[in-house]
């Protein structure tokens, strides 16, 4: 888990998930109050588990909970300088711009590979923990509606997302 050294806490490579579990719930609810949504908070702190759980593999990180906290803000940042950049685009951009019509051959063949990864990557996982991801990223349910509709804790739909979201990320890289 941690171990505690000269310069502070550290994220250990054997075990990164068993310490940034415990600050989840309280990263949800410190997102909501800047938010005001909690399922907007829920999937920030999801991509900042994925990035931090990523990050752990090339390097140990002091202070996980700051990197936790600083990476779901540095994401917030992200998705509002996104947002203010479509809202003062004009609408004849999106009419004009290629990219909207259909996509070049090779880009859907691409498109169609990179699925058919998805869906192997998605089909080696549990049944429970991939039924509480499509449910969170397809019906865009939240996680007390997936826990009570797969009749699970709230706590586990939320480990299986993050767990389905980092399985899935790893497997789409070794497989490209």
């Amino acid at each position: 888990m941690s171990s505690v050294s000269g310069q502070g806490i550290y994220l250990q490579m054997s075990q990164p998930g068993a310490v940034l579990e415990n600050y989840y719930r309280e990263l949800v609810s410190f997102l909501y109050t800047r938010l005001g949504n909690r399922q907007v908070a829920e999937d920030v702190a999801h991509d900042a588990y994925v990035r931090v759980l990523e990050r752990c593999g090339e390097t140990e990180i002091e202070h996980p909970r700051a990197f936790l906290y600083r990476t779901a803000l540095n994401l917030v940042i992200d998705g509002h300088r996104r947002g203010q950049l479509r809202q003062v685009e004009p609408l004849e951009v999106l009419d004009t711009d290629e990219r909207f019509f259909s996509p070049a051959p090779q880009q859907s063949m691409d498109l169609n590979q990179r699925l058919e990864l998805m869906q192997r990557a998605l089909a080696e996982l549990s049944p429970s923990c991939r039924d509480s991801f499509l449910l969170r990223k397809l019906d865009g349910l939240s996680h007390p509606e997936i826990a009570e509709r797969l009749n699970i804790s709230r706590s586990l739909v939320e480990k299986h997302i993050v767990n389905a979201m980092k399985h899935c990320r790893q497997r789409m890289r070794q497989w490209e």
